[in-house]
């Protein structure tokens, strides 16, 4: 019984925060966007990959390319 009088009170606390916790989580939006949010880091890799291959390209025509030295034939 004496255990009684120390789980109750602790249940009531835990349960108090766990309440906190979920409203301060909607007031933060952090449940804003949860399917887009995971892809976001895959897809902004590839946009990156795609600006550093055009970076590439271009810098390689840009470079005049060294002539062939014509043989006799």
């Amino acid at each position: 019984m004496v255990s009684m009088y120390l789980l109750i009170p602790l249940s009531l606390m835990l349960f108090v925060v766990g309440i906190w916790a979920i409203r301060y989580a909607v007031k933060s939006n952090q449940f804003e966007d949860l399917d887009n949010a995971s892809q976001r880091i895959i897809l902004d890799d590839r946009q990156e990959r795609r600006q550093n291959l055009t970076q590439a390209t271009q810098s390689t025509k840009e470079q005049p390319s060294p002539s062939k030295p014509h043989s006799k034939q």
